[in-house]
């Protein structure tokens, strides 16, 4: 029996009509619906299945239907035409806009940084279409493609374009090693002012490319045209940030670069502290042998590492002497050659190489401001082990012991006192002997 409301009463009890009811053991339902959707999780999973399967359901057709085949070219074919297929959702306007906002002032970074994001959307590298044989291309020479692609509706206006720290995109790119990139928008940029612009620091990309020691991204830049001899704040130029940095990979390619192109580089510039770039590599060479010296309980890996900066300054100086730099140039403050200051840490290795030089005769007695040669200066250290062995390279090749300073002071007056000090004065003594009687040359 029902009352008004639906329900059955039975023996004093209600009974719901439900089919979950375990009571219900003999009551049929005409009209049974499925239970509804009750909660967002449900129909959050249920959308997700279906997703699921309509995406596998695309990518079975999809494989069915393109096979990859790779066939060669024919004969008369341009080879460049097999470049990568690019998508078809690519829009190059939402990496570099024709035209900025005028209420949005861009920011070349964020532009940079929105390229670099946009670079996964690509299939990967084995996935692409590989060109014939006959015609297969580079790995950077793909990149290029792709990188041309993307700038080729960006104007000159907007390449020349500055963000608060005077950076354009060149600069970015320079600065992140992005190498196709730097090398498509210097191309862009190739033979007019703008490759040459200079951030706040007074640098331009290619002086970027010496100071992070992008040796390849540098030769690219001075392949399109950019200027080597220019300086920063600092009166730096390229070569002066490498010879003090040890960039010897950047220095080769700055000096392969100038023999390709026959542009000449001044290679005894000035910086502001008055030092050539010369200068510069025998003074970073000369902290290193002094830290060597300096170690009380040396470990194996520092003086592995403090020997392989070592070896980087010595072939930034090879290179420097291989470019046409002088030993004997004098930097403005004090009046010191690079023999003068190898001398100040009797830095053997460096003395032979520029003993070794030609005209090392007519600069072996050069003076420094206050009238001391490099005789003088080896001869009055202390605690140096190779002192004695420097002292008879500078007699061997000419130094004259008999030469005063402004003090009237000979290179033997200036020797310490001591065992080591002894060895040296007698060395002195016994080349100043020979030469007076002609056995010593």
């Amino acid at each position: 029996m029902l009352d008004s409301r639906g329900i059955e009463i039975s023996g004093g009890q209600t009974l719901l009509a439900s089919p979950f009811g375990s009571s219900f053991r003999g009551c049929s339902f005409i009209d049974v619906k499925p239970p509804p959707v009750r909660t967002v999780k449900q129909m959050l999973m249920m959308k997700r299945k279906n997703l699921q399967n309509c995406s596998q359901d695309n990518y079975n057709l999809e494989h069915k239907r393109m096979s990859p085949k790779y066939e060669t070219s024919p004969t008369g074919v341009n080879h460049h035409q097999l470049s990568p297929p690019v998508p078809v959702s690519q829009n190059t306007t939402t990496l570099f806009p024709t035209a900025a906002p005028e209420n949005a002032p861009m920011k070349q970074e964020f532009l940079v940084n929105q390229q670099m994001q946009h670079s996964f959307e690509y299939p990967p590298l084995h996935e692409q279409r590989t060109p014939s044989p006959e015609g297969r291309m580079t790995l950077f020479q793909w990149q290029i493609q792709q990188e041309a692609r993307k700038v080729e509706g960006i104007s000159l206006e907007q390449l020349s374009m500055q963000d608060s720290d005077g950076d354009t995109f060149l600069h970015i790119a320079v600065a992140k090693g992005l190498r196709a990139l730097a090398y498509v928008l210097s191309a862009k940029m190739a033979g007019t002012c703008f490759l040459d612009i200079k951030e706040h620091n007074g640098q331009s990309p290619l002086q970027i490319a010496a100071t992070t020691n992008q040796y390849l991204i540098l030769q690219d830049l001075m392949a399109h045209g950019a200027q080597v001899n220019t300086r920063d704040c600092w009166g730096r130029a390229p070569l002066h940030v490498c010879a003090e940095k040890g960039h010897y990979l950047t220095l080769g390619g700055i000096w392969k670069a100038l023999k390709g192109n026959g542009e000449l580089i001044d290679v005894e510039m000035f910086s502001y502290d008055g030092l050539t770039a010369l200068h510069l590599a025998v003074l970073s060479h000369n902290n290193v042998v002094k830290d060597l010296r300096n170690l009380e309980n040396p470990c194996t890996f520092m003086t592995a590492e403090l020997g392989q900066r070592k070896r980087l300054y010595f072939e930034c100086i090879k290179i420097l002497l291989n470019m046409g730099a002088s030993c004997g140039t004098k930097d403005l403050k004090s009046g010191r050659t690079s023999l003068h200051m190898a001398s100040e840490e009797a830095n053997v290795e460096l003395l032979k190489i520029f003993l070794d030089q030609p005209t090392m005769l007519s600069i072996v007695n050069v003076k420094t401001f206050s009238g001391n040669t490099a005789l003088h200066i080896v001869s009055s250290l202390t605690n140096h082990k190779t002192q004695a062995e420097a002292v008879k390279l500078l007699m061997r090749k000419g130094a004259d012991p008999g030469i005063r300073n402004l003090e009237n002071e000979l290179p033997s007056q200036l020797v310490p006192e001591g065992p080591a000090g002894e060895k040296v004065r007698v060395s002195l003594h016994i080349h100043a002997g020979g030469i007076a009687d002609g056995t010593v040359c």
